[in-house]
């Protein structure tokens, strides 16, 4: 299993970000990999909510779900159905309130799928591009979080 660590300090409220990020159909406004985010529980938010994403490529989509729910602690996500080459998917964040400012850590777990193959091209490639959709991610978090 692949684990990766990111984190990015941002100009607002503990509360502010976790706004944002537990609420499962927000994404497309900033996260900017992403061309729709819809919700397809009946749960808006909280342990349960799930939500299906449209990638801005046009060809390649994912099915996440909240498994972890503290307010303003924890937060996680976990992959149900993508058309990437990974599963076992689960990416979780944390919230450091510094001054003004919120640091938010993510750490993402996945597995790659067609094994020693997979792991091959986890290496070549696919851990680059996914580090890379991270800081995007994060950078469009930190723009839309500070208006």
């Amino acid at each position: 299993m692949r684990k990766l660590h990111n984190e990015i300090t941002i100009d607002t409220s503990v509360e502010r970000i976790w706004q944002i990020l537990s609420d499962p159909s927000l994404l497309e406004k900033y996260d900017p990999t992403v061309k729709k985010s819809t919700l397809v529980s009946t749960e808006k938010t909280g342990i349960g909510a799930k939500r299906k994403v449209d990638m801005l490529d046009g060809k390649n989509w994912f099915e996440e779900i909240i498994k972890e729910y503290e307010p303003n602690q924890l937060l996680s996500y976990q992959l149900t159905d993508c058309t990437f080459p990974i599963h076992h998917l689960k990416h979780t964040y944390t919230f450091e309130k510094k001054g003004n400012q919120t640091i938010v850590k993510q750490v993402m777990e996945y597995k790659v799928k067609f094994g020693f193959i997979g792991k091959i091209l986890d290496t070549l490639m696919i851990k680059k591009q996914t580090d890379s959709g991270i800081k995007k991610f994060f950078s469009g978090l930190k723009k839309f979080a500070e208006k």
